[in-house]
């Protein structure tokens, strides 16, 4: 066999160098440091305007929690059920069910059929 020629340039006419061409030590994997989560900023009083609000846009809601209540007027969840007790005590929304951890209401019939 005759010797081998040397080898022929790569299309792109760069030759990298044997050291460049071997596998090289790979980088270790960086951990992360996991995923973060926004605080919330809610408000732990009611002020005049979230007062109104609870009284004015709550009762017409179809679905009232407290969780829901906290995330639009954005305040506290302690604030937004001793909001929704005061207006189901003024019989503005009525209760559909009561468990330990989560209570259920929803506006009366009467209201929205009298608009």
């Amino acid at each position: 066999m005759p010797p081998k020629k040397a080898a022929a340039t790569s299309k792109t006419g760069k030759d990298k160098p044997a050291k460049a061409k071997s596998g090289g030590k790979a980088k270790k994997k960086k951990w992360s440091k996991g995923k973060t989560r926004d605080k919330l900023n809610n408000a732990p009083m009611f002020d005049k305007t979230t007062y109104g609000k609870l009284y004015d846009e709550v009762p017409k809601y179809k679905l009232i929690t407290p969780s829901i209540v906290s995330e639009r007027l954005k305040v506290r969840g302690s604030l937004a059920r001793f909001g929704l007790e005061e207006l189901h005590a003024k019989g503005m929304i009525k209760l559909v069910d009561k468990h330990a951890n989560q209570v259920i209401y929803t506006r009366n019939s009467n209201e929205v059929d009298a608009e």
